[in-house]
Formats: C-alpha cells, structure tokens, sequence
C-alpha cells in the first residue's frame, strides 16, 4: 500500500503546502529570535533607562513566539487535527476549506509576522539611534501614516481570522454523524 493512497488530493496537496510553511517559519522564527538577541544587545542600556529598555524590545520579544505560534503550531495542528476527524469518522473537508487556510490564512498569518517584524526593529533602531519619545516613534510607523497602517493590519489579522475561523467551523461540521 502506498503512502496516502486514501487521502483526498484536496488534503495531500494543503498539507504538503502547510509543512512546507511551517518549515520555513520554523527556521524564521529561530532566526527572529537569535536576531532579536543579538540586535538587543547594541542597546545602551544605562542611557535609556529599565523602562525605555522594556518598550524598546518588547515587540520584538514577542515575535519570536507568534512565528512559531502562528506559522509552526497552528498548521500542523490543523492538518493533524483534519487528519484526526476522517480517523474518527467525519466526513472529508471539501478542497474549498482547505483553500481558506492554505490561501488565505497562511499569507496573512506570514504578512502579519512581516508587520511584527517591522514594527519590533522599527521602535527598537529608533531608539537605537536616539529617540525617546514613544509617541512619536509610534507616530513615524509606516511613514505617519495612520491609514495606511491600520488598513494593512486589517487586511493581514482579518484574512487570518477569516481562513482560520472558516477551516475550524468546516472541521466541526465535518465530524457531524454520517
């Protein structure tokens, strides 16, 4: 018997695309993290204050975990959990659910780990470099401009909301009794 004879292509081809990005945020994430390390550490400390020091590396901190989070966890939780539910007797996911997460879900969550990515060493240079004023380094994001900056936001946590909420409630109908 060959692998996956019995698999849906719908759910070969989604999985192969959702190990393959999960590979690739893997080694993302490793990166962010020792990049953040390393980054952190050109700060002056004693010159910016315990404070500054925590606003200044904070977003960037916290990226770390979301890549791996969004990008490692999530996708191979849900192509295991997919996998699971035909196991346990739930019909198959159609090709279009598959498409939600694969297409809509998987570039918005790697668009929003982009977004963190910017904003963690844009406040972390600025503050590098001399800025001390928050408000105004959060006023410089994207340029100062605030539209631009909240429609892109939207559109990245939006689609990943949207794809993955779209997935989750296919997975729960498709373990309804045949």
């Amino acid at each position: 018997m060959s692998p996956g004879q019995d698999t849906p292509t719908a759910y070969t081809a989604a999985v192969r695309t959702l190990v393959r990005y999960a590979v690739v945020m893997t080694i993302v994430g490793l990166l962010s993290g020792v990049a953040f390390q390393e980054s952190s550490k050109k700060l002056d400390y004693a010159a910016i204050g315990p404070g500054a020091r925590l606003e200044a590396v904070l977003s960037l901190a916290l990226t770390h975990g979301h890549i791996l989070l969004t990008g490692v966890v999530l996708p191979l939780a849900l192509a295991s959990a997919a996998f699971l539910s035909r196991k346990a007797g739930g019909s198959d996911l159609t090709r279009r659910s598959w498409l939600w997460l694969t297409h809509v879900y998987v570039p918005c969550s790697a668009a929003s780990v982009l977004l963190m990515l910017y904003k963690g060493y844009h406040v972390l240079l600025s503050v590098r470099f001399g800025a001390r004023d928050f408000d105004a380094i959060d006023a410089a994001y994207f340029g100062g401009n605030l539209g631009l900056r909240h429609g892109v936001y939207a559109v990245a946590h939006v689609g990943m909301a949207l794809g993955l909420g779209v997935f989750v409630i296919a997975l729960w109908r498709s373990l309804k009794r045949r």
